[in-house]
Order: structure tokens, then C-alpha cells, then sequence
């Protein structure tokens, strides 16, 4: 069973992202509070979980947090800022998007840069040990999932409605053979091949 939060007695935020290693469309961040005493001994690490199982949680979490919010971070923003910063930006964006204000933030990773007015604790596969944290990441990655499903249909080659934009085999012969699209990250390696010089 994962543990509620890092402070107790407090009101505070888990957040995380989903999307970073995609070749294609957002980075996508979640920002959620859940009550104090909350159980749910099926809540998980959203990589653990099958894709029925994540979108049942969505719905409890949603049903029970006192403040869930959902950012996307997207494909000209990565490219201009990079992935590391725009992940960072969209769990800021997530956080600020909460209509309760935390006393404390608890990220998962490593990596974060601090936010106005709240402390932040950084902790390793977090998502794998408090409640709130994984609970961000289960909406990160369905909300994140929805949109990936949405303009599959517009470019339905590419797979991205199974591979979520992944560096699948599907995904980069199709870009092989079709080339990228708007929604491709131009600063990615898209393909294996791009590092390859003729000389």
C-alpha cells in the first residue's frame, strides 16, 4: 500500500508527467490532492496498471480529490525549451491549475525547479510510493492517451492510438514512409538513421 503523503497534517499536491520519451505530441502533466486517510490498495504507479485499470482509477480519483488538474505541454514549446523544461513547465502549470492551493508539492523525479511560493520534494519513482503522486501520473497519462487517440484519426498511419507516439517499429517506418507531421517533435531523432553521416 502506498503512503498518503510525505508531510502529513498538510495540504499537499503529487504531481508527474507522461509523454517525455514520445517522439510526438505533448508532454503532458497532473497535479492532484487527495483527502487525508485516502485507501486505495488498487492505486499504482500508472506503468503498472493495464489501460482498463487506469481509466477506472481516473474516474475515483476525479470522484474523490479535493483538487485534480491536467496540463499539455506541447510540441513547439519541447522544441524550444526542450523536454526536461517542458515537463518541468507543465507540472508547474498543473499545480497552478489547482483550485485549492497546496502547502507542498511532491514531485516525481529528480528533477524540478522551484515553484513560487510552495515547497517541493523531489522523490525518485514516486509514483511508486505515495498515493498523490501516483494518482498524477494515472491522469497524466489517460488525459495525455485521450490525445493521442484524437489525432491518430487525423493521421491514423502512425499507430498512435496503440503506441501513444512511442518510438514503436510501426511508428518510425511510418514516418520513414510518410515523413513527420506537425505534430512530431522536430528537435527528437525521429529516426535511427539521422545520426548517420555519409562521408
Amino acid at each position: 500500500m502506498l503512503l498518503n503523503q510525505i508531510h502529513p497534517n498538510i495540504i499537499e499536491c503529487g504531481t508527474d508527467e507522461a509523454g517525455r520519451g514520445c517522439l510526438c505530441g505533448p508532454v503532458t502533466a497532473a497535479a492532484v490532492i487527495l483527502p487525508p486517510g485516502f485507501r486505495n490498495e488498487l492505486l499504482d504507479d500508472s506503468k503498472k496498471l493495464s489501460r482498463k485499470r487506469r481509466y477506472e482509477l481516473r474516474t475515483i480519483i476525479e470522484e474523490h480529490a479535493i483538487a485534480y488538474h491536467v496540463s499539455h505541454v506541447m510540441m513547439e514549446t519541447i522544441d524550444k525549451i526542450n523536454i526536461l523544461n517542458a515537463s518541468i513547465l507543465a507540472m508547474h502549470q498543473a499545480v497552478a491549475g489547482l483550485q485549492v492551493t497546496p502547502q507542498h508539492i511532491a514531485v516525481d523525479g529528480n528533477r524540478f525547479k522551484p515553484f513560487p511560493g510552495i515547497p517541493a520534494t523531489t522523490v525518485i519513482k514516486g509514483d511508486g510510493k505515495y498515493l498523490h503522486i501516483a494518482a498524477a501520473s494515472i491522469l497524466a497519462k489517460t488525459y495525455r492517451d485521450d490525445y493521442m487517440e484524437k489525432i491518430s484519426q487525423e493521421y491514423p498511419q502512425y499507430d498512435w492510438h496503440k503506441n501513444q507516439g512511442y518510438p514503436t517499429l510501426k511508428h518510425r517506418d511510418a514516418i520513414r514512409k510518410h515523413g513527420a507531421t506537425p505534430y512530431h517533435r522536430t528537435t527528437f531523432k525521429l529516426l535511427p538513421e539521422q545520426l548517420k553521416l555519409d562521408v
